[in-house]
């Protein structure tokens, strides 16, 4: 049965941040007749800007909702007549994690751990995950808080008992343009000159704002819970953004920053094993979960499993963006009026 949001009531956390506001304008677009869209964040003032996107004129379904992950009573306020959860609230910058460590781990982690919680209370239906190809093999602080975080959610439906509950996660990689990026700040940068570049050889994951949210919904569609679902998405070189967004620009190399990798990896060799391969995504298996089976999924979905020696990471990758296609991806997702 296709997918069908109409008369259903759902809450984004982090709902005002870039995924958060291209669902809500997505899940109005495709599904009109939505009873509830809640969007649940800390910051009055992003609330504000969104509402005058979102009127409740225009759209009487949507609700606004300040609170924090980290408040379990107001979550679970929040969470009241709830059919579905998008999890897409974090702490994600990557040097603001490893100066303020606690602080990253009280949202990622114990967040998440709340909202596991509101949903096994509230009667929730489904709830998905947002997750970051930096939770595969973690080298800083917020890689680690997010593998945390997906091990939460896949367990949980161990935990959920007799309840009609799906928990899963998506993983995927950068998303172009989005707040605190490389693009933003490089169309920032150019009119100096000068681009900094972290390493030649750096490689990293692309997908669009639009994407992301087509895995959210795919996900909703198709969980069986538990499951960690990663798009097939393309490379690029941090060389070719630069020569993408500054073509006479200089390449200033300035060395990887602490707790940042070469390359980005979505799976790992270890995650093969139980990794399995659709049209255009993969899926990660739970492992632990009792009950389910495998190869029902498998067939289920016309699948087949990796090899043993699969992994999944930007450097091995069989697509790949050059200069011309980064401009139009920003053309397109960022900046429709982005020239040389």
């Amino acid at each position: 049965m296709a997918l069908d949001l109409n008369g259903k009531s759902l809450l984004i956390t982090g709902g005002t941040g870039s995924f958060g506001k291209q669902f809500v304008r997505t899940v109005f677009k495709l599904y009109p007749g939505v009873r509830r869209l809640i969007v649940f964040s800390r910051d009055e003032l992003k609330q504000y800007e969104m509402s005058q996107e979102f009127p409740h004129s225009q759209y009487p379904a949507i609700r606004f909702f300040i609170g924090d992950v980290r408040d379990a009573e107001r979550l679970h306020r929040a969470c009241e007549g709830v059919d579905i959860i998008i999890h897409a609230a974090a702490l994600k910058q990557v040097p603001a994690a490893e100066y303020n460590p606690m602080e990253c781990i009280k949202t990622n982690i114990f967040g998440a751990e709340n909202v596991i919680n509101a949903a096994f209370d509230c009667g929730v239906k489904d709830v998905v995950a947002l997750s970051t190809d930096k939770a595969a093999a973690p080298i800083n602080l917020y890689g680690a808080t997010k593998l945390c975080s997906d091990k939460l959610f896949v367990a949980a439906n161990n935990m959920k008992g007799a309840r009609d509950l799906r928990l899963s996660v998506v993983r995927y990689g950068n998303v172009i343009g989005s707040r605190g990026s490389v693009v933003p700040f490089f169309l920032q940068q150019r009119h100096t000159g000068v681009l900094p570049i972290t390493h030649p050889d750096m490689t990293r994951f692309n997908i669009s704002l639009d994407e992301g949210v087509d895995l959210v919904l795919y996900a909703l569609e198709h969980s069986w819970g538990g499951e960690i679902f990663v798009p097939k998405i393309p490379s690029y070189r941090i060389t070719e953004v630069a020569r993408a967004i500054g073509p006479d620009c200089e390449q200033q190399i300035v060395g990887i920053r602490p707790g940042e990798k070469l390359h980005e990896e979505m799976i790992t060799q270890t995650d093969a094993l139980s990794t399995v391969e659709l049209d255009r995504y993969y899926v990660i298996l739970p492992t632990t979960s009792a009950g389910w089976k495998e190869e029902e999924f498998i067939k289920h979905f016309n699948g087949k499993r990796v090899p043993t020696d699969f992994h999944y990471d930007s450097a091995n990758n069989t697509e790949w963006l050059n200069a011309e296609q980064i401009r139009e991806e920003i053309r397109q997702h960022v900046d429709a009026s982005f020239s040389e």
